[in-house]
């Protein structure tokens, strides 16, 4: 199984700008199909975002549509998410998830231990 580990998370102003990173190690990155998810306190963790395996094809949430680009470097065994114009109720510990299914809620699923994303108003 796919290794991944989150980094970039960090305290924001509103209106300000993260990059997250998810590196991956241990089996061929572009075997996966990759994943962003969130989960604030107090609520289930949520999809946010999630990119194929060539990167040919994204998905986002309604709640970060327009404001969130997922992305990947196969070269680099990474996947990031670059978060624009955050705002409060973005306040979130984000996971990274790698399936070769592309089905995230499979049990085969690789998690990230999550990064930390507080944006304050």
């Amino acid at each position: 199984q796919v290794q991944v580990i989150e980094s970039g998370g960090g305290l924001v102003q509103a209106g300000g700008s993260l990059r997250l990173s998810c590196a991956a190690s241990g089996r061929t990155f572009s075997y996966y199909a990759m994943g962003w998810f969130r989960q604030a306190p107090g609520k289930e963790r949520e999809i946010v975002a999630t990119i194929s395996r060539s990167g040919s094809s994204t998905y986002y949430s309604n709640s970060v549509k327009g404001r969130f680009t997922i992305s990947r470097d196969n070269a680099k065994n990474t996947a990031y998410l670059q978060m624009n114009n955050l705002k409060p109720e973005d306040t979130a510990v984000y996971y990274c998830a790698a399936s070769t299914l592309g089905v995230f809620g499979h049990p085969s699923t690789s998690w990230g231990q999550g990064t930390q994303v507080t944006v304050s108003s």
